[in-house]
């Protein structure tokens, strides 16, 4: 028997978009219950813990997996992370697939890729197995103009020094919608 809980949720991707398409797309993802994972904010600045590295070492890794993926800004939160992937048209160099084992390259695929890696790599580090540590999905918006590129990058890069008004940090002391204005 399925959930209602399932059927009630916010459908949040654009109706009919090819999220295979050649772009750049703006994605975040949250550990589940927003638990402070990847390590701490100190002085304004991300100091990772061993978990965060390895978020990072997946993030980096995704251009070996699809070799039309392109990386752009990014940064680990304590409980989530900011990044641009850049889909392109034509793959960069030769990666681990033959060209007769074409990868699909969509932006779901690569998220859940990313958020598999980590997770096996985390409970790996935890001497843990089979424990969730992402919230299920993720948000994403597809950038459409260099305006929005810039603002986003900027959103990224300054994440840190916004902490402590940010929507997914607990002990926030202000309110920092995490998204506005970044699609202008």
């Amino acid at each position: 028997m399925s959930s209602p809980r399932l059927h009630n949720r916010k459908e949040i991707r654009l109706k009919d978009y090819d999220y295979s398409s050649p772009g750049e797309y703006f994605v975040t993802i949250c550990t589940k219950g927003r638990e402070h994972l990847f390590g701490k904010i100190v002085a304004n600045g991300m100091v990772l813990n061993s978990n965060g590295k390895i978020a990072v070492g997946c993030w980096n890794e995704l251009p070996e997996h699809y070799p039309t993926v392109e990386l752009d800004e990014f940064v680990v939160m304590p409980n989530h992370i900011h990044g641009i992937i850049r889909i392109t048209d034509n793959p960069v160099r030769a990666r681990h697939a033959s060209p007769e084992q074409k990868r699909r390259n969509n932006l779901g695929d690569i998220v859940g890729s990313l958020k598999s890696a980590v997770t096996n790599r985390v409970n790996k580090n935890r001497n843990t197995t089979g424990i969730t540590i992402w919230q299920r999905g993720y948000f994403e918006h597809v950038i459409r103009n260099d305006r929005s590129l810039h603002k986003i990058r900027d959103y990224i890069a300054t994440n840190p020094q916004r902490w402590s008004m940010d929507g997914q940090n607990d002990d926030r002391i202000g309110d920092d919608d995490p998204h506005r204005n970044l699609t202008n």
